[in-house]
């Protein structure tokens, strides 16, 4: 099994700043692509960022230019530097982890943006 875990959650207010972990272990051989998606109440999961094993990356339009998603290949993780946070931002956070033709995600840790 994968088991991925988040942290880094939290309250803060808008223009604040967040980043969070999510550590990957168990049975992995190989590094793959790596994300995170978000969903907030009433809504549907959405993408917030993805990072391929060799550092290429996107992002969903709500979060571009305020977000940075980056990855330890040594530590098997994925990191997500959340700037000028805004209310909107709110949500459950996921760590996303294909392997193969699975897909492994994290229990979430929810971030709350207060206006």
């Amino acid at each position: 099994q994968v088991r991925l875990v988040e942290s880094g959650g939290g309250l803060v207010q808008a223009g604040g700043s967040l980043r969070l972990s999510c550590v990957a272990s168990g049975n992995i051989f190989s590094i793959r692509p790596m994300g995170w998606y978000r969903q907030a109440p009433g809504k549907q999961r959405e993408l917030v960022a993805t990072i391929t094993s060799t550092g290429s990356t996107n992002y969903g339009d709500s979060v571009k230019g305020r977000f940075i998603i980056s990855r330890d290949n040594g530590k098997n993780a994925v990191y997500l530097q959340m700037d000028s946070l805004k209310p909107e931002d709110t949500a459950v956070y996921y760590c996303n982890a294909p392997m193969g033709s699975l897909v492994y995600w994290g229990q979430g840790t929810q971030v709350t943006v207060s206006s």
